[in-house]
C-alpha cells in the first residue's frame, strides 16, 4: 500500500518507518511511504507556507498554493507507484478535529484503498479553499487539539498498515484485537502462573478449545458493559454468542 504524507515535520515519521512492525512493512515493500514537504514547493527565498488569517485573530493559517503543489506531487507519486487517483482508490484525507473519529470499521475501509495521502496541517489550520476543492475525506482521532496533523497521521497509518494481509506475524492478533468484533478486548495472561498471589484462570490453563472462547467472549461482555456501555449497546451477537450470553444471564440469577 502506499501512503504519501505532506507535512513540514518529515522526520518525525521515522517512527513509523524505523520501527515495529511498520517499520518492517515498510523493509519488506509491503508498504511505501513518501513525505513531502510543502516548503520545498514554495518560490519565495524564505519557503513561506503560512500567513496571518483575513479577519484577524491569532496564529497563522497554511497558504493554498504550496499545499496544491505538495498534493499534486504526491498524486503524480502515488500513479507511478501504480494507485489508481481519486477518491475511492487514493483519497486525499486532512487530519483534522473536525473530521470523522478514526474507529476500526474507518480503518478498514481505508484499507481496501491503493494508497492514502495524508494532509498534516500547522498553526491554526489550512485554508478552507484547499480543503473545498482539494481534499476527499477529513479524520480526527479524538475530541482534542493536537499541535498538528503528524501524530494523528502516524496512528491512523500503524492502524491501517497492521490491518493489511501478511503484516502482523499472526493474523489473528489483529482479528482478536479491541473493537474488531464490536467489543473490548478479554484479559490477557502469560508467564508465571502465580504473580502477587493472583492465579491465571483455569480455564486459560485446560487446553479445551471452547470453553477457553467461551470465557474470552464472557470477559469482553463483562468488560465492555462495565467499560464502554455505548459499544454495548450496538453490539449484535453471532448466533453462539447469544447462546452464550443467555446463559450469563441464568448464571446471573441463581
Amino acid at each position: 500500500m502506499y501512503f504519501a504524507v505532506i507535512t513540514i515535520l518529515p522526520e518525525m515519521f521515522d517512527a513509523i518507518t524505523n520501527y515495529g512492525i511498520t517499520g518492517r512493512a515498510v523493509a519488506q515493500g509491503q508498504v511505501t511511504i513518501d513525505c513531502i514537504n510543502p516548503r520545498d514547493h514554495t518560490t519565495d527565498n524564505y519557503r513561506r507556507i503560512d500567513e496571518r488569517p483575513y479577519g484577524g485573530g491569532p496564529g497563522m493559517v497554511m497558504m493554498v498554493e504550496p499545499l496544491v503543489k505538495a498534493i499534486e506531487d504526491a498524486r503524480s507519486r502515488a500513479s507511478a507507484h501504480g494507485c489508481r487517483l481519486g477518491a475511492q482508490f487514493c483519497p486525499v484525507v486532512y487530519l483534522s478535529p473536525q473530521g470523522e473519529q478514526l474507529s476500526e470499521s474507518v480503518v478498514l475501509s481505508f484499507s481496501d484503498y491503493d494508497g492514502v495521502i495524508l494532509l498534516c496541517g500547522r498553526y491554526e489550520g489550512i485554508d478552507e479553499r484547499l480543503l473545498a476543492n482539494y481534499v476527499d475525506a477529513e479524520v480526527s482521532i479524538g475530541d482534542y487539539v493536537l499541535t498538528g496533523g503528524e501524530l494523528p497521521a502516524m496512528v491512523m497509518m500503524d492502524s491501517i498498515i497492521r490491518r493489511l494481509p501478511n503484516v502482523m506475524g499472526d493474523a489473528l492478533s489483529a482479528e482478536q484485537d479491541s473493537f474488531v468484533d464490536g467489543l473490548l478486548d478479554c484479559p490477557h495472561y502469560t508467564k508465571p502462573t502465580l504473580f502477587a498471589g493472583m492465579a491465571v484462570p483455569e480455564v486459560l490453563l485446560s487446553g479445551h478449545h471452547a470453553n477457553i472462547e467461551k470465557w474470552r467472549f464472557v470477559q469482553k461482555v463483562k468488560r465492555t458493559q462495565q467499560r464502554r456501555p455505548d459499544l454495548w449497546q450496538r453490539f449484535e451477537p453471532t448466533a453462539q454468542q447469544q447462546k452464550w450470553l443467555q446463559q450469563m444471564q441464568k448464571s446471573a440469577t441463581k
